[in-house]
């Protein structure tokens, strides 16, 4: 485990376990050890092999339990791309990864090296901390009906409430002065709701950080048209998954950019460009995104010194215009192999650049007391009703609830609604609403009820002939609805 005395110790050495990946990945990766290793890192390399051999052995997965046991003993993943194979039946690695071991924090830096990379955007120097266990990436999803299927979005306070103080945490260790909050809640008020609400109360546990939010869409648009605005931006795991991308191709190339994927106990850094096979083995791939993934590394075990040292050395190569292929044009002096990159780059170290001014290193740590500061006190929870979710024929919602209204006679719970696609279709409709075979029906106490009350409702549904493919139960907290209202609710 990595404990604050192994990770201070200015000698130590810390076992990293390494992927060497797909494609690319192994040619990347052989780069970026060497510059390692010539820069002084104190680590050692543990190889596993993840990604697309292990898919093909049978493990849907794409890591075994070696590499796993591996992982789990080094805390600290240095991770080449992979390829998934097509067709289904295949997990996401990075995301089994991140959930089995609690990667919630996802730090993807976007900062221009104009002019020697062409960019739109030459002053842009962002990052964005990225939600990495929670929305929709859950993987909860249904086929409900012939016509609609399901994808469920969770959105945690204590999950939020991590990821937030994390980002306030990053800015606060890198020198950042500006917090900016991305999500939807004026569409999505219950889970982007939460997730906007608590923004704002941790942002008052940081006076010194400025913080704003922004409605996920005009934010995407300000970042692509000035993306000099912002300094850290924290968001959902889905917003943050599109947009880092965006900001990465916005400073000049994703080939370029590094991640850090944080947990509180376990962290694996990654470039965030896919395996490329169709460049491996040309000797042309850009190890630079792996290489500031390392150094991203680096910092995170304490041996910040030699991060500098590395990132200090990549950047005079960058500012002489000694580049790869991808980024190689009128402000380039010589286009070099993945290998003379790597060359050129330790042929550098211990010189500085001289136009770049090199980033804060600075890594960012949740204390114990600041991952337990939070004493929300539990509401007061009630049920007091439950949507019933039907397949049936699309037809007349004012048939659909005589029917209901018949089956449901002898219950305590009452029709109060019915929407198809989120719209109401019954008491109120519009005739020009287009209906599918996925119906939502809320039923209704005159104070909490329980749930033998939905167990006896459910039956009359079918012994009705209704085919109920879902329910939720309808609760309020502390008074307040937890669920989302109809129109003229």
């Amino acid at each position: 485990m990595l404990t604050a005395d192994r990770l201070s110790a200015p000698t130590a050495t810390i076992p990293v376990a390494v992927a060497h990946g797909d494609g690319i990945g192994p040619e990347i990766m052989g780069a970026v050890l060497r510059i390692l290793e010539a820069a002084g890192a104190r680590i050692d390399p543990r190889p596993i092999e993840i990604g697309e051999r292990v898919y093909r052995s049978g493990i849907s997965s794409g890591i075994d339990d070696e590499a796993l046991a591996t992982l789990a003993a080094t805390r600290v993943l240095l991770k080449a791309p992979i390829t998934t194979p097509q067709g289904g039946g295949f997990k996401s690695l990075n995301v089994t990864i991140r959930k089995m071991f609690g990667l919630y924090a996802n730090v993807r830096p976007s900062r221009a090296l104009a002019p020697f990379v062409p960019t739109l955007h030459p002053a842009m120097d962002l990052v964005i901390v990225r939600e990495n266990e929670e929305d929709v990436y859950g993987g909860i999803e249904h086929q409900q009906t012939a016509d609609v299927t399901q994808c469920l979005k969770l959105i945690t306070r204590s999950g939020t409430e991590r990821i937030v103080r994390y980002a306030f945490e990053y800015a606060r260790a890198n020198g950042r002065k500006r917090v900016t909050c991305f999500s939807k809640d004026n569409i999505m008020k219950i889970t982007d709701g939460l997730f906007h609400r608590v923004f704002e109360e941790i942002s008052a546990e940081y006076p010194e950080i400025a913080h704003e939010h922004m409605i996920v869409d005009i934010g995407a648009a300000k970042l692509a048209v000035n993306p000099e605005r912002f300094d850290v931006i924290v968001l959902p795991n889905l917003y943050g998954d599109i947009l880092s991308d965006i900001a990465a191709e916005l400073c000049g190339s994703v080939g370029m950019a590094g991640s850090a994927n944080v947990g509180d106990d376990i962290a694996m850094f990654e470039a965030i460009h896919g395996s490329a096979p169709d460049i491996a083995g040309l000797g042309i791939a850009n190890p630079s995104g792996l290489l500031n993934a390392a150094v991203m590394m680096l910092a995170h075990i304490g041996q910040s010194e030699i991060a500098q040292r590395v990132q200090n050395a990549w950047l005079r190569t960058v500012e002489e215009g000694l580049h790869t292929r991808d980024i190689y044009g009128a402000q380039s002096v010589r286009c070099l192999s993945t290998a003379e990159f790597a060359d050129a780059v330790i042929a550098r170290l211990g010189t500085s650049p001289q136009r770049l001014t090199p980033p804060a290193l600075g890594k960012a740590v949740l204390t114990t007391a600041a991952k337990n500061q939070s004493q929300t006190p539990a509401p007061r929870k009630e049920h007091v009703g439950v949507d019933v979710f039907l397949d049936w024929t699309p037809g007349r919602a004012n048939d659909l609830a005589a029917k209901l209204i018949a089956a449901s006679a002898q219950s305590k719970l009452a029709l109060t609604m019915i929407t198809n696609r989120g719209t109401q279709v019954w008491p109120r409709a519009s005739e020009m609403t287009r209906c599918v075979d996925h119906w939502r029906c809320r039923f209704m106490g005159e104070g909490p009820i329980d749930g033998l009350l939905i167990a006896a409702l459910l039956e009359s549904i079918a012994r009705a002939g209704f085919d109920t493919i879902k329910t939720e139960g309808l609760y309020t907290f502390d008074g307040k609805p937890g669920y989302s209202l109809g129109q003229g609710q």
